[in-house]
């Protein structure tokens, strides 16, 4: 069985960040269509919870999964 890894931190500028742009700028999407696409699919979570908004809004300290990848930004 594979031990979970622990969430990478990836540095923001400002907070509260949309998802969508986290998730592009954490290499979890490869542009919008591809974070509206993973978003509305349910494969990401915030905190355990499917988000499923690409205008929800992160705080540092979230920690954000897709695909068993799990980073928060810092």
């Amino acid at each position: 069985m594979r031990t979970p890894q622990p969430p990478q931190d990836v540095p923001i500028r400002e907070e509260p960040i949309r998802i969508g742009q986290f998730l592009k700028l954490a290499g979890l999407a490869e542009d919008g269509v591809h974070a509206r696409e993973i978003l509305e699919a349910g494969e990401v979570t915030v905190n355990g919870a499917p988000e499923h908004r690409r205008g929800a809004r992160i705080r540092r300290g979230d920690v954000v999964s897709v695909a068993g990848r799990s980073v928060r930004p810092a």
